[in-house]
This record gives C-alpha cells, structure tokens and sequence, in this order.
C-alpha cells in the first residue's frame, strides 16, 4: 500500500495547486473543473496514508499539504451549500414583479432526441429559454414552439457554437455579440415582464479549455470578460446564464463575477453540477448563472436528462428594484485586476482557434 499511497497522495497534491500557476493552456485550467472530485479522493487518502504509512520527515510535508488543500477546497465547497446565507428578497408592497422562468440548456449539436426536449419546455412552461450547440436541425425541431414563444432570436451554426433564444416576453431589442471571434456569439436581449419589469437576459457560451478542444482558455476568458464589462454599467437588472464552460470557484469566473459586479446564483444552493450528464462521477457545474443586486432567485435547480451531455437548467426569479439586502455579496476588482481584465481580453481577441 505504500507506494500506491504515496504516489496518488503526490498526484492529487499536483492536481489541487496546478490551477495556483495562471497559465492559460488547458493543463492548468481543466484541474479547475476537478476540485470536487479531487476533494473526495483526497478525503480518502489522508487517513489512509496514515494508517498504512509510516509518518516521517518528507511524509509530514506531504501530509501537511494535503490537510492544506482539503481545507482550501471545503472553504470553497461550503458556500454552495445551505448553510451558506443566501439573501431573499424584503417584502415590498408593488415594487416586486411577477416571476420569471427561465430554462437554458446547452443541448448538444449531435444529440437527435428534439422530442425530449420539446418537451421538457411544453411540460416546464418557462417565459424563456435559450439553447446552446443548437445547429439548423435543431432550429427545424425547435420551430412548433414559436406559436408560444413569439419572440428569438437565432444564431444557427454548424460547428457546436449555434445559440438559440425565444420567449413569449415582450423584447423591446435583441442582439447578438461576437466578442472575441465571428463563430462565437453570445445574444443580449432587454425583455419586458408582463407587469412591465424591464431586464437584460445575456446568454453566453465559449469554449473550453481541453486537450480535445481549444488548446487554451483565451478566448473563453476573452470573452466571458468581454460580457461582464458590458454588463457593469447598465442601469436595468441584468441576468447572464449559459455554458460558460468554467466552474464558478475558478479565476476568471471570479474576475467574471468582480468585473460584472453580478452574483453567482449558486451560492446558499448547492453545486448543481450540469456535465457531464452520462457520467456521474465527472460530473461539474459548467451551467451557470449569475444576476444583479435587483435580482432574487426563488429556485435554482436542474432537470433530468434529454439525451444532451448536459442537464438543463431550471431557474425562477423575480425583480425587486428597492430591495437592498444583496450589496454585500457584490465583490469588486482591485486596481492590479483591472488590468488583468484588459489583458485577457485582448488576448482572446488576438487568438485564433485551429478547433473550429
């Protein structure tokens, strides 16, 4: 057992602070996605490695670190569970709008079950929802909805970045950005609850970092970052969801989070892991969600599967304009980040994908 030990206790150290090393190429990135699974073995093979290893000299080191990692990773973990605060909105007499439905899936572009989830949205009923992956057969699938939801936007494309949104809310304008590249669009709508509640809907999807995708994460940070700056200064409620193909623990969704001045919707509620739906133990939470100070989540959950490699995601929400009681969960950027910010951006502009 020792050696066994040994060498998965120095593996799992090596995958826990790779992520620490700010470099962009998937290496470094993708044992981001790993932390939970990482967190789990690791809380296996410290009493282990105790029980079956004599603890001396470079042993206490290597067990030292991994106390070290394991309580860096349940700080992490802690928020996203329930004893985690997660605010409500105050009561406002006329003030709160009606809630808002929302369903967003990346369904992926070679999945050929439309049926599942046409009729997951029949069934569901959301006032909007937006696909990602969603290639010309699915827009053909997706066409007997449109009697119910009147309003989209569609971006059709063929090689797995296709985006589309509909929703029976009125949208006063619609939009589609390609921030970093003219083959990954995001789409921008200011949509109208039906009690007369504006608000921004931004759906995003960029690619990940993988040794079977892109062979780095600039232009995913590019333009993720992109989003989060256009989205600080708007004076209406803002929600952005989508693939961000990132876990929300990670250093560019922090510095999403701190450049758009937005929350992320899953602290207070659980991990909710949305990929891979086909395998269960390397399941992480790439679906995500996060929302301005005016906004207030009722439920935050995922549905079953509909043949995709990930789950739906299912959100309620409503609006509360004169409710306060979210600033403190607003983080900001340093002055050093801000530059880091630009940084990125502009690499991910200058990137150019051999993937796609």
């Amino acid at each position: 057992m020792f050696i066994p030990l040994l060498v998965l206790s120095i593996l799992l150290i090596v995958l826990s602070t790779l992520p620490f090393i700010q470099h962009q190429h998937w290496v470094f990135r993708v044992p981001e996605f790993m932390r939970l699974q990482l967190l789990f073995l690791q809380l296996i093979v410290f009493p282990l490695t105790f029980f079956y290893v004599q603890i001396n000299g470079w042993m206490w080191v290597l067990q030292g670190a991994q106390a070290a990692l394991i309580v860096f990773h349940l700080y992490i973990f802690v928020r996203y569970t329930k004893f985690w605060r997660s605010q409500r909105s105050k009561d406002v007499d006329g003030k709160k709008s009606e809630q808002v439905r929302v369903i967003a899936c990346n369904i992926y572009q070679y999945n050929t079950e439309f049926q599942r989830f046409i009729d997951l949205i029949e069934k569901e009923d959301p006032d909007v929802f937006v696909t990602m992956e969603s290639n010309a057969a699915w827009e053909e699938a997706m066409r007997p909805l449109e009697k119910a939801y009147p309003n989209y936007q569609k971006v059709t494309l063929e090689n797995t970045y296709g985006m589309h949104l509909y929703t029976r809310l009125n949208m006063h304008r619609v939009e589609t950005h390609y921030f970093v590249s003219d083959d990954l669009p995001s789409i921008e709508a200011e949509l109208e609850t039906a009690d007369g509640h504006r608000f921004i809907f931004f759906a995003v999807h960029p690619p990940p970092p993988s040794p079977t995708e892109e062979d780095n994460s600039k232009e995913r940070d590019g333009d993720l970052l992109s989003v989060a700056k256009k989205v600080r200064d708007y004076e209406l409620p803002v929600v952005v969801v989508g693939d961000f193909n990132n876990v929300a623990w990670a250093r560019a969704s922090i510095l999403f989070k701190k450049t758009s001045e937005l929350i992320d919707a899953r602290i207070g509620r659980g991990i909710l892991a949305t990929f891979h739906a086909k395998y269960w133990l390397f399941r992480v939470p790439l679906d995500l969600l996060f929302h301005c100070t005016a906004v207030f989540i009722d439920k935050l959950f995922i549905y079953p599967s509909i043949g995709s490699d990930h789950f739906p995601v299912g959100c309620t929400f409503h609006i509360n304009l004169h409710s306060e009681v979210q600033e403190e969960e607003v983080k900001q950027l340093e002055e050093d980040e801000e530059e880091v910010v630009e940084e990125l951006i502009e690499e991910g502009k200058k990137e150019e994908s051999d993937n796609r």
